[in-house]
């Protein structure tokens, strides 16, 4: 199940349904935690940020990551998880004739905190307190421990949580609460056609662009001037800033460069990243944080050699593990969510080749080759993604990680097979619609798929509209301009 479709379930119980015994252990049920999020996850739902891209992004990344901390946590045999930081945008909802909240928020703002907790209910009581939220509905819930275990369906297979009462519609006729599930299909029956929004917002997206002109090509002067002096393979952004905010950051290093020359030498060969936090990812890219100072980067600079020397030994543990499975590598794909640092993933990847070393498994020394895998400290049972490539558990049994591999390796092939020419058919249709709209840029955010982007491209190069014409357009989930005229649309337009 999504993640949307999981809050979507949680906030059909109606904003007055609470249990209603007393707290006796500290331990909660899946079904208990989500009613007891359910203010949490009706202030942060990505779908109230159909007009905030960058916020709704956040939202749900940080959803997912909330929802693994929860799964773990409910693993038999869990002592600890992994301390977790999360930033969610919180909608401050206004009250509604007395009971009745009102969906389109005056405005959010955002909360950041770190996950330490032991059991689910302390982890429900640390996510409200933290974003502010109401705990008075907690007094009434009861641990899952004293139900009796035949009454709660048993959770697993990436599903943590059961599923929820679906509530009758009468439900909301009777107690006056609004029904999400309806709201939502309202508004995507309301939602305009392509060709009307763009008459509505073309000259908008025009003249943003248009503004954003002069900052584009200094973003690009300081960019390659920086990439030179420096030697930097490359310079990137993990959020979808706008071009003024990038500016910022490439002269806030420039003016450090200026201040400290030694330090920064250190960046030689590197790719900078900007995003939540400074350090080093998994993948070794140098990553800095946008709202630390100058003393925590130059602090992490200088910190570069020892961080280099990590990253080798990850090196090493990846070849080990390859070696031992087949011939598979273990791969790193950077997330929409908040990235993770190499001390975190060598950690991972140490754990998981102890695992495999305890015990000699029967795999042929290239049986695997050509496959890929990456190991999550967040999952409890082993999968093969759509596009191809395996999603194990760090601490994944080994007997049952061989039979899982060599079982699912034909289909592994097939959908690698499948991801590579969908991607050169998505690659080729993008130009066809480059240039025959004539748009000035032509992108995706990185949620839309290669199987909802061809036929977008596809419809797209059929409505040949000419207000499209000069634009950057980008293929999103919802219509919207950004600051810097870039027009967003969603992949699935009405025509």
């Amino acid at each position: 199940m999504s993640v949307t479709s999981l809050l979507r379930s949680a906030m059909r119980v109606g904003n007055r349904h609470v249990a209603t015994h007393l707290v006796h252990q500290r331990a909660l049920s899946g079904a208990d935690a989500i009613n007891a999020l359910r203010p949490f996850y009706f202030a942060v739902h990505p779908d109230f940020f159909g007009q905030h891209p960058r916020e709704r992004e956040v939202n749900e990344n940080s959803l997912k990551r909330l929802n693994g901390y929860l799964e773990n946590l409910q693993k038999p045999g869990t002592r600890s998880v992994q301390p977790t930081k999360l930033t969610f945008y919180v909608r401050e909802i206004k009250e509604k004739e007395g009971i009745q909240k009102d969906i389109l928020p005056p405005g959010f703002r955002s909360v950041s905190f770190t996950l330490q907790t032991k059991d689910v209910l302390t982890t429900v009581m640390d996510v409200l307190k933290s974003c502010s939220l109401s705990t008075e509905h907690m007094k009434g819930l009861k641990a899952s421990s004293e139900s009796p275990k035949s009454q709660q369906p048993v959770a697993g297979h990436g599903n943590p949580f059961y599923r929820p009462i679906k509530w009758d519609k009468s439900y909301y006729s009777f107690t006056g609460f609004r029904d999400p599930e309806q709201e939502l299909e309202q508004a995507k029956k309301v939602e305009p056609t392509l060709s009307l929004w763009l008459r509505n917002h073309e000259k908008e997206a025009t003249k943003k662009q248009n503004a954003s002109v002069p900052r584009r090509e200094e973003l690009k002067r300081l960019k390659k001037e920086l990439c030179h002096k420096f030697a930097l393979e490359d310079i990137r952004w993990h959020r979808s800033w706008g071009v003024t905010h990038r500016c910022c950051q490439l002269q806030s290093l420039s003016r450090l460069s200026q201040q400290n020359p030694e330090a920064v030498l250190n960046l030689r060969g590197h790719t900078i990243i900007f995003t939540d936090q400074s350090g080093m990812n998994a993948s070794g890219h140098v990553m800095l944080g946008t709202m630390d100072v100058h003393h925590q980067w130059t602090k992490l600079f200088v910190s570069l050699p020892s961080y280099r020397s990590l990253l080798q030994q990850t090196e090493w543990l990846k070849e080990r593990i390859s070696h031992v499975l087949g011939g598979i590598q273990v791969i790193n794909i950077e997330r929409l969510g908040p990235v993770q640092p190499i001390e975190e993933h060598c950690s991972i990847l140490n754990t998981f080749h102890k695992r495999l070393l305890a015990r000699r498994l029967a795999l042929h020394p290239r049986s695997l080759q050509g496959l890929a895998m990456t190991l999550e400290n967040d999952r409890s049972s082993p999968s093969l993604h759509e596009m191809g490539h395996f999603v194990i558990p760090a601490t994944c049994e080994p007997s049952r990680l061989q039979t899982f591999l060599q079982s699912m390796a034909w289909e592994a092939r097939q959908r690698i097979k499948h991801r590579n020419q969908l991607q050169a058919e998505e690659e080729e249709v993008l130009l066809h619609c480059l240039e025959g709209l004539a748009l000035r840029n032509l992108s995706k955010e990185p949620s839309v798929r290669h199987n909802q982007m061809i036929p977008c491209c596809r419809r797209l190069l059929e409505e040949r509209s000419p207000l499209m014409e000069g634009l950057r357009v980008e293929v999103s989930h919802f219509y919207s301009v950004l600051q810097d005229g870039d027009l967003c649309i969603p992949w699935d337009w009405k025509g």
